[in-house]
């Protein structure tokens, strides 16, 4: 998960982790509003980058944009800074929170290096953040599953030279057509999702196929050994149709359709809170 929320005394920050780049991005404004405890700390940003720039700073022009969720639950453009610029930052912004700040970012900084040496810590913030937003733990441990599974195929992906995201796109979308009979972005609108992670709204069915389809189609590229994209592609969709054919036959028992609307607010969340209303 590249999207999370990082805590400092109780108080959100949006972050996102560039895989490419190895760096955390922080939303500047939740930064500023921690620091200066202003009530509109986007006019605060906006003041003091006009500020920064007038001193010729090239910290306010070097500042990217992520799309980052805010509030309302959509997501967008949102001013982002790394641990260096932010640390420059701070230094134009009188706080007394100032030296504790420093110490936190170079705590969620250590974490991430712990996490990349020792995976096991990735997988057990992962399982915290879930419970924390209702799932099941049986879900769950399938939902870590597939990231395992996900993590060896992309892996085989690096393997035969596929190495760009957008390639990784293409052929996940492939997969996910040939067994489910949908593109990634027709089974979102299916289950009304917008920038929501698909696995996240999917029911045990559901992740189960998924991870049969990526499983198969990793043993296949190992096994054939494709040397163009092309071939990977062709490799994807059978990896597809193998879990397309256990699916119909599944249905054809239960008598009912797998890929189903239910997204995670009606799959996990309203059963919790059915089962809170109870007690």
């Amino acid at each position: 998960m590249n999207n999370a929320i990082k805590l400092f005394e109780d108080k959100k920050v949006r972050v996102k982790w560039d895989p490419d780049k190895e760096k955390w991005y922080f939303s500047i404004i939740d930064i500023i509003a921690i620091l200066t405890e202003s009530p509109n700390p986007r006019k605060y940003w906006s003041v003091l980058k006009t500020r920064l720039k007038a001193e010729g700073s090239q910290l306010a022009t070097n500042c990217s944009q992520l799309k980052l969720e805010s509030s309302d639950g959509k997501f967008y453009n949102t001013d982002v800074a790394d641990t260096e610029q932010l640390l420059r930052l701070i230094q134009s912004i009188p706080s007394k929170k100032a030296e504790p700040f420093k110490m936190w970012l170079a705590k969620v900084g250590n974490e991430r290096i712990d996490e990349m040496s020792d995976p096991e810590l990735t997988i057990d913030r992962a399982m915290k953040t879930y419970l924390q937003k209702g799932y099941s733990k049986d879900w769950i441990n399938q939902r870590l599953k597939t990231i395992e599974v996900r993590k060896e195929l992309t892996d085989e992906w690096n393997r035969v030279g596929i190495d760009k995201k957008k390639d990784f796109a293409i052929l996940t979308n492939d997969i996910t057509k040939a067994w489910s009979g949908k593109t990634i972005k027709d089974y979102k609108q299916f289950k009304g999702l917008k920038k929501e992670n698909l696995r996240d709204n999917m029911t045990n069915l559901e992740l189960v196929l998924n991870m049969l389809a990526e499983v198969s189609t990793k043993e296949l590229s190992e096994k054939k050994d494709p040397k163009t994209f092309t071939e990977s592609k062709g490799i994807a969709k059978k990896g597809g149709s193998v879990a397309k054919i256990a699916k119909e036959k599944l249905e054809s028992q239960l008598g009912e359709k797998v890929v189903v609307k239910k997204n995670a607010k009606e799959i996990h969340f309203k059963d919790k809170k059915m089962i809170e209303g109870k007690k």
